[in-house]
């Protein structure tokens, strides 16, 4: 399947834009499409932490992924 991802900040300049588009097979789960990510697009393995929110919330890793989910990568943040 394929799924759409927003991408922000630094994940933004590392996959290339704000919205990437990637293949993925029908039983993926948040854990497996952050590998699969990581895999894609290495310098994200160089981040501290990476998470995925789907449908505007936090995926746990075993949260499956299903078409038309809306999913975002959210690096780590900052501030102070």
């Amino acid at each position: 399947m394929q799924i759409d991802i927003l991408t922000f900040g630094i994940a933004r300049d590392i996959c290339g834009g704000s919205r990437i588009r990637v293949d993925v097979p029908d039983d993926t789960t948040a854990e497996a499409l952050k590998q699969h990510l990581a895999e894609q697009f290495p310098r994200l393995s160089g981040l501290a932490s990476f998470l995925l929110a789907v449908n505007e919330e936090f995926a746990a890793d075993n949260s499956l992924i299903r078409p038309g989910d809306e999913v975002a990568i959210i690096p780590p943040v900052s501030g102070g």
